[in-house]
């Protein structure tokens, strides 16, 4: 391996994301890909997208080949100190404006009509009905 051991934060890692200087946060260890962007067979924007945080799961989700897992260790800086790791913060929702009080009036009326139109509409089919087989 090439690295000489040294221990990198998020915020050391998450600088190197340019064409130029871009690492990349695999397994718990450090990798420059800069040299490998040109050759990589998904191109360089697969890999610039995965810096700035831990590609592990972008890595794994690929499928890479034993090949690939090799030429890794051409590539490696260093270790990454998971202590920099940036802690959740909860998620709290924003506060709910106080409910308008409108007018519950035309609630009610909207409800009665939404139940009478359909039964009367159906009274009046039931009576077409009845009338015209009677004749």
């Amino acid at each position: 391996m090439g690295g000489d051991g040294k221990v990198f934060t998020l915020a050391e890692i998450s600088d190197h994301n340019k064409a130029n200087d871009c690492w990349l946060l695999i397994g718990g260890k450090v990798y420059n890909v800069t040299k490998f962007l040109e050759d990589h067979p998904g191109g360089s924007e697969a890999l610039l997208s995965a810096t700035g945080k831990d590609a592990t799961n972008d890595f794994e989700d690929v499928g890479h080949s034993s090949t690939a897992r090799a030429m890794m260790g051409e590539c490696y800086v260093g270790e990454f100190d998971t202590s920099t790791i940036p802690t959740k913060i909860k998620y709290t929702p924003p506060k709910q404006l106080p409910h308008y009080n409108q007018d519950t009036t035309s609630d009610f009326i909207a409800k009665l009509l939404q139940f009478l139109v359909p039964l009367l509409i159906l009274g009046v089919a039931a009576g077409i009905r009845l009338y015209t087989k009677s004749t």
